[in-house]
């Protein structure tokens, strides 16, 4: 006889249902059944009362996929045009408010900016937030009150902790170019902290056809970091190109913003400026429909991750 019988149970607690299926199993592998026991809750009440020939198998029911999603097309984004500023904002900023778009997670900002020739953005202050610029054409000088000034450029990474407060001022250093960047606000896990500034360059870290990370919580991680359980990473991708990715934490959410091109992830079509989260996931896929290039922002979902 080579007869396979499966029995699927919640898990092996007290219960007269559990007991049954134990001593029907026994029962049943000495009669030279194939048995197995599917579990969706490791519990092992039970266990050692299951013969040694039953193979059980459990799983956790959190472990099952129940992807859940928000799609946010560029056009939906809010904008402000002030002459010499031209803003797109994904989630709620200045005169922009939408209550059902003010942040994903602790990911707070996301705002696409072009800055006229020779201007920018006064010293102004910011306190408990983490602050990443992702320059895409152009060069931005960046000057704040502690000490820095320094230039960044598409292929460049800035972080800057603002902690117990700091002051900066950020301007187009060309007279002839528009400078074009990525403002980037995330709520910190920790308040309070000493102000920090980093910047890096990405290009000998950069991959063709995958992503490679630019941003961790981790110091001795590749890219700069942050005070939060936060991973970016970039893609540069050729027409046709796959990849997929594996969320770092449970609890995280991706926020994926299309800087070029278009592209799916988990059959989602996207396109330029186009942006897509999704959680409640241990991972997902992407293709590539034509040449592009895609950040994706890894985040804790939950606001109480916020520092406090």
């Amino acid at each position: 006889m080579n007869k396979k019988i499966v029995f699927f149970l919640y898990d092996l607690s007290l219960g007269g249902a559990e007991k049954v299926v134990v001593r029907l199993s026994n029962y049943l592998v000495n009669k030279g059944y194939q048995i197995e026991i599917l579990l969706v809750n490791k519990n092992n009440v039970f266990i050692d009362e299951i013969d040694q020939r039953i193979k059980v198998t459990s799983f956790n029911l959190k472990k099952i996929d129940t992807m859940k999603s928000v799609l946010h097309k560029a056009a939906t984004r809010g904008h402000a045009d002030h002459g010499w500023l031209n803003s797109h904002h994904t989630f709620s900023f200045a005169g922009y408010h939408d209550p059902e778009r003010t942040h994903f997670g602790v990911l707070r900002v996301l705002n696409d900016d072009q800055v006229a020739p020779g201007r920018g953005f006064g010293t102004h202050p910011h306190d408990n937030m983490e602050i990443i610029s992702i320059p895409l054409e152009g060069d931005l000088e960046h000057k704040d009150s502690m000490g820095n000034t320094t230039t960044i450029k598409e292929g460049d990474v800035q972080v800057m902790s603002a902690g117990t407060g700091v002051q900066h001022s950020e301007y187009n250093k060309n007279s002839d170019q528009e400078v074009k960047f990525l403002q980037i606000w995330v709520f910190p896990n920790k308040r309070n902290v000493e102000p920090r500034y980093d910047q890096i360059s990405i290009r000998e870290i950069e991959k063709k056809n995958a992503f490679y990370q630019v941003l961790s919580p981790s110091s001795e991680d590749e890219g700069v970091w942050i005070h939060q359980d936060a991973w970016f990473h970039l893609g540069k991708f050729e027409e046709g190109k796959t990849d997929s990715y594996q969320i770092k934490k449970e609890g995280n959410g991706v926020y994926a913003f299309v800087l070029e091109g278009e592209v799916e992830i988990n059959g989602q079509k996207l396109e330029k400026r186009d942006g897509f989260g999704i959680w409640d996931t241990n991972s997902f896929d992407f293709k590539s429909n034509t040449d592009s290039r895609v950040l994706l922002m890894e985040v804790p979902m939950s606001l109480d991750k916020i520092g406090r």
